[in-house]
């Protein structure tokens, strides 16, 4: 078992950057991880971690490495579950990523919580595209063709993007008839935190046709403000169709240009693959599968 607590010790220091917080978290001390670290290096011999006085970085044999023993520890807590019974009663930290949805995603994961209250949710919301493997996530939501075969997947369902806006902004400023009248309307857009960038509108054009420049009226990197924008007539917005559900059936809402829009977001749960899921990940998928109302 000296084996499986180094590589236990390796995971956790690979997942914190830190011996001083692995140390922490195992309950031993900052010398005794950077021992186990440095026989397991020669043992192995290779080099797993760059160290620096400011961090610790994995070297490219221990991010492959890495990658090995999250599957062998994996492997290791499924069958110590089956074993103990823990599978009628999942327990423990669950890290989750998600987009920066939470009006879509909180009634879920609220229910989750009410339902299984020894599960730890720790969830980091955000528009980057994370790394599920390297940077240590139990599973994550994500949208759009998934292609990265180190992970399981399951399809949670999908959600048409409209556009829409107020019947007060339309009654001041006209209906658009074609895509091209948007030029000059008052446009409400998603700009990706990441990079910065304006989200394309997908409207279908002729090929002869030029791109559209539409103007940024107000821009922000999470779409509940520019959905709150439209209800009160600032323009039009391009947003997901659950978000504005309420808005649309109550009126303060309606859709243009739906002959010109053609998108379907699809949600994926990914985690990372194993031949075993622990059993608070495998409540987990089940739970958001059968109770995100998107």
């Amino acid at each position: 078992m000296d084996s499986l607590s180094s590589i236990s010790m390796f995971v956790q220091v690979a997942e914190t950057r830190s011996f001083t917080e692995a140390g922490r978290q195992l309950g031993v001390s900052s010398s005794a991880v950077g021992k186990a670290i440095v026989r397991m290096e020669e043992r192995l011999r290779v080099r797993l971690f760059h160290r620096s006085t400011r961090s610790v970085t994995l070297t490219a044999e221990g991010a492959m490495f890495l990658e090995r023993c999250r599957r062998i520890l994996s492997e290791v807590a499924a069958a110590e579950s089956e074993l103990s019974g823990l599978a009628g009663n999942p327990r423990g930290r669950l890290r989750v990523g998600t987009p920066q949805l939470g009006d879509l995603l909180m009634p879920a994961f609220d229910g989750f919580m009410e339902r299984y209250p020894e599960i730890e949710l720790d969830i980091d919301m955000s528009d980057r595209m994370v790394d599920v493997i390297e940077e240590g996530f139990d599973a994550v939501i994500r949208t759009g063709e998934q292609t990265d075969s180190r992970l399981s997947a399951r399809r949670l369902g999908s959600c048409a993007h409209v556009l829409v806006a107020s019947p007060t902004y339309l009654e001041r400023h006209g209906v658009p008839a074609h895509p091209r009248e948007l030029e000059s309307h008052f446009c409400l857009q998603h700009k990706f935190p990441a990079t910065g960038k304006l989200e394309r509108w997908p409207l279908q054009l002729e090929a002869s046709e030029s791109e559209l420049v539409l103007p940024a009226t107000m821009t922000a990197n999470t779409v509940e403000p520019l959905a709150y924008a439209a209800i009160q007539g600032r323009g039009i917005a391009f947003l997901p169709g659950f978000l504005v559900r309420e808005a649309l059936e109550g009126g303060q809402l309606v859709t243009v240009l739906d002959d010109y829009m053609d998108r379907q977001v699809v949600f994926w749960m990914l985690w990372p693959a194993s031949r075993y899921a622990s059993p608070k990940l495998r409540v987990f998928i089940d739970y958001m599968s059968a109770h995100l109302r998107i």
